[in-house]
């Protein structure tokens, strides 16, 4: 096996080497009987775009915790040393993934498996090759997995279902990856809260590469009935068809599922990355208007600082723009800061800047910015970290700050919140199409109005982007009379160059 791997390096490089040893070698358990690893789409796919670090959203059983087994058992029997682990949400979970790994090690050809591959040890979900010095483990989530240890390929499964204290735990293991060392955060969703819905919706942030599966990459997911009785297909049946050629075998199988799970259909079976987390209470936002705009939005025309910084529409000469910024403490791990950037006549989203700045940092960049826009107005809210922002604000001497009521700042009280979100709301329903972040879009999808009437991001969930957006347009309605305004504007005559 060791004289085989060199030679195949060089043919097809390790990637293509390892997925010919998974086809070839790995045996899985199906319904017929032990049959080869043949890979499916979604594992195909995931082969075909992972990196070093990795988070996937799936739908259930798509294949990818067998094919991450897959992965890390063909790298640690042929790179002496290794130490690859697997660590489940249960240890129901654990003891299954484990019989997935050893029956890889039952079912290869006896030739290895009585030499290199002979083990020391097939209990407590290890497997131990003292003639490799490599091993395989398998664990549940606690707060010492992986403390002392150097982990060389790290696949945590079912993250959004970890118990308690999951997000010291995922720090642990972290800390015990190797500087090159492999990752693989992986879950089907489960809310829009917890350590893995925030480390997806961080992942251009943390440089971890996002894969999405949908419940059709599965290809047993389709119901053989009477096909006829489909017709006629519902506007969201028609949509699926059109965007994913869905067949009527699968749509038979998605009305049985979603019959019989109702409201957690879409969370145990994700069609979008977004509307899969689901949210308690009902979202402010209308979700069809999210997605008219989400279909619209496109890329932006540039980004900068490792995705903080996002532009679709640069400044132009004669127009004025508005800048709402929401202020946050600048830890890593809190609440981000986030300024918002709109043309003032139409209420144009232009960009957005979004990160963990400290209030010094954030009042350096919203000048930054507000200078790039023309010297934009900066509408800080004052609250909390904000009157920090606005006192480093007036050090730095920056001309054009909103005022109201004789102060600097924009406060946010229980008496404006509701106003400046119903604003918001109202602009979004008129015109969907003037809002341009995918991250602003997202935290709409999950910003809730909650059993006692208020409005705010579902728990676990962010809302600055929302609340910088809501500071600007209300500012914009307050501030309508102020300067040159240009009357008959519209998207159309803004240029992305």
């Amino acid at each position: 096996m060791q004289q085989l791997g060199p030679c195949l390096d060089q043919q097809w490089g390790e990637e293509r080497v390892r997925d010919e040893l998974i086809a070839g070698w790995l045996k899985i358990r199906a319904r017929q009987g032990g049959i080869r690893l043949r890979l499916n789409r979604t594992q195909r796919e995931y082969s075909r775009r992972c990196s070093q670090h990795n988070i996937v959203l799936k739908a259930r059983q798509v294949g990818i915790t067998t094919y991450v087994a897959a992965r890390f058992f063909v790298q640690t029997i042929t790179h002496p040393g290794t130490l690859a682990v697997q660590v489940a949400h249960t240890p129901e979970s654990a003891e299954s993934i484990f019989n997935i790994v050893r029956r890889f090690w039952e079912k290869l050809p006896k030739g290895p498996r009585k030499g290199a591959l002979i083990h020391s040890r097939a209990n407590v979900r290890q497997l131990v090759f003292p003639l490799l010095d490599s091993e395989y483990r398998v664990e549940t989530a606690d707060a010492n997995a992986g403390r002392g240890m150097t982990i060389h390929y790290l696949h945590c499964s079912e993250v959004s279902r970890w118990p308690r204290d999951a997000a010291e735990t995922l720090a642990s293991l972290r800390g015990a990856v190797a500087p090159q060392g492999e990752i693989v955060l992986e879950s089907t969703p489960n809310g829009a809260a917890g350590v893995f819905y925030d480390e997806w919706q961080r992942a251009e942030e943390t440089g971890y590469t996002k894969h999405f599966f949908p419940w059709w990459y599965e290809q047993s997911y389709r119901e053989n009935g009477s096909l006829e009785k489909l017709q006629p297909l519902t506007r969201e049946e028609q949509q699926l068809v059109e965007r994913y050629g869905l067949v009527e075998e699968q749509i038979g199988w998605r009305r049985k599922q979603w019959a019989t799970l109702r409201e957690l259909a879409g969370q145990e079976y994700a069609e979008d990355a977004s509307s899969c987390f689901l949210a308690s209470g009902e979202c402010v936002f209308e979700l069809e208007m999210i997605e008219k705009a989400a279909a619209e939005a496109g890329r932006p025309l540039q980004s900068q600082d490792n995705g903080r910084l996002l532009t679709w529409y640069p400044v132009q000469e004669g127009r004025q723009y508005i800048i709402g910024v929401d202020s946050a403490g600048g830890g890593s791990r809190g609440d981000y800061a986030c300024a918002e950037v709109i043309e003032r006549e139409i209420g144009l989203q232009c960009a957005e800047l979004r990160g963990h700045f400290p209030p010094l940092e954030l009042a350096r960049r919203i000048v930054e910015l507000g200078q790039s826009y023309g010297q934009a107005l900066l509408a800080v809210e004052r609250n909390n970290h904000g009157y920090g922002v606005l006192a480093h604000l007036r050090d730095m001497e920056y001309g054009n700050i909103f005022e109201k009521g004789g102060e600097l700042g924009w406060l946010t009280s229980a008496a404006s919140r509701p106003a400046m979100i119903e604003n918001m709301v109202a602009v979004f329903m008129e015109r969907p199409t003037l809002f341009r972040s995918t991250r602003l879009l997202e935290e709409c999808k999950t910003f809730v109005r909650r059993a006692d009437g208020t409005a705010a991001a579902a728990d676990g969930a962010h809302d600055d982007c929302v609340m910088a957006m809501a500071i600007a347009l209300v500012v914009r309605k307050e501030d309508a009379g102020r300067g040159v305004r240009k009357r008959g504007l519209d998207v159309g005559s803004l240029k992305m160059e």
